[in-house]
């Protein structure tokens, strides 16, 4: 007598496809044309770009004073962006590297989109520490750079110095962690490039993928090492973020309980923004 066995879940790929149908699905949005739609999604995000800048020189131009900085706030509208970014960056990176750690395979899914929401929220995040400078001009001397000054060092005990190695040392991992993730798609690109160029380009990202057991050996070591140190970096990370308030004298701001209370807010508005791209998409 026949018994019935209920699926442990749902296929992650339905339809019955092919490894081919797979790699056609992959590869059409990169080798495909744009439509309509993305046109218009392109013509508006190009405004709000040129719009950006404008208001980014309009902002050096007249002094960080329009954010509402004085002699008795120091941090105004610039921190309130950045803690924005850097929250909804952090936990792009950590779901996907939590994932990867756990072996959900439901993970590829989302990992892409949870990776790439993290790259571009760091690059925004690290603009405000630039532009709270003023002198953008003069930004690099915030980097322990020996130079021909003499005395002229940093200050370790600045947030702002904080902040720059935070979003320095998170962004390095999070970029190493979403490449090392697209080199096989970079491969599968190579080898179905028809134009020489593409093809020299998609090699020379690739690093020289074959697609052979040794290389998804060390693809997988590797992938596994940067999720484990990018775990524990998110929390070191948004725990120095809120530290910029932490250590401050304000009542209400100097209070132990801030750093939990960010990373909790940041995972939380992490998940928020991935589960808006994903229905966007």
């Amino acid at each position: 007598m026949s018994h019935y066995e209920a699926p442990i879940r749902e296929p992650l790929i339905i339809g019955n496809k092919s490894y081919h149908d797979i790699t056609v699905d992959v590869a059409s949005p990169v080798e495909g044309k744009a439509n309509k739609k993305w046109w218009i999604a392109f013509t508006i995000a190009l405004l709000a770009f040129l719009y950006g800048i404008g208001a980014i020189i309009y902002t050096i131009g007249t002094g960080i004073g329009v954010w509402g900085l004085n002699n008795r706030i120091n941090w105004a509208w610039d921190i309130t962006n950045f803690v924005w970014w850097v929250g909804i960056g952090h936990a792009g990176t950590l779901i996907s590297a939590v994932l990867l750690l756990f072996r959900q395979k439901w993970r590829m899914g989302i990992n892409r989109s949870a990776e790439a929401m993290t790259i571009f929220a760091v690059f925004q995040a690290g603009l405000f520490p630039i532009i709270h400078m003023g002198r953008v001009w003069n930004a690099f001397y915030v980097l322990p750079i020996p130079n021909a000054l003499g005395s002229l060092w940093v200050n370790f005990n600045s947030p702002l110095l904080w902040d720059v190695f935070a979003i320095s040392t998170y962004l390095s991992v999070s970029l190493v962690f979403w490449y090392t993730g697209l080199l096989p798609d970079f491969a599968m690109l190579r080898d179905r490039a028809v134009r020489p160029f593409q093809k020299k380009i998609y090699s020379l990202l690739s690093f020289g993928w074959s697609g052979r057991l040794k290389d998804w050996q060390r693809f997988e070591e590797v992938s596994l090492v940067l999720a484990g140190l990018a775990t524990p970096l998110v929390l070191s990370v948004h725990t120095i973020v809120s530290m910029d308030f932490a250590t401050s004298v304000i009542p209400g701001w100097h209070s132990t309980i801030f750093p939990p209370y960010f990373v909790a807010g940041a995972i939380f508005s992490g998940f928020a923004m991935v589960q808006t791209l994903l229905l966007i998409m």
